[in-house]
């Protein structure tokens, strides 16, 4: 799936993964490809990216929100 992941002042990662990890107020939660549309807001803590050569990239967030839909995947955080 697409992921973009945005700060106020710029873009941290614009590419493709298979599984998003994400911190959620309610706590973590993962998102995979074909997952229903979702809106949730984030606290702060990590976002995991597994891309598709298994690799993984974590990024700091101190929150934010996702916007999720057709395997498009808006991260915007602080």
């Amino acid at each position: 799936m697409k992921v973009t992941i945005t700060k106020p002042d710029s873009t941290l990662f614009d590419g493709e993964a298979r599984l998003v990890q994400l911190p959620g107020t309610g706590g973590k939660f993962e998102i995979l490809e074909n997952h229903a549309p979702i809106i949730s807001s984030l606290g702060k803590g990590v976002v995991r990216l597994v891309l598709a050569d298994n690799s993984e990239q974590t990024f700091d967030i101190r929150g934010g929100v996702v916007k999720g839909q057709q395997n498009d995947l808006m991260i915007l955080v602080q």
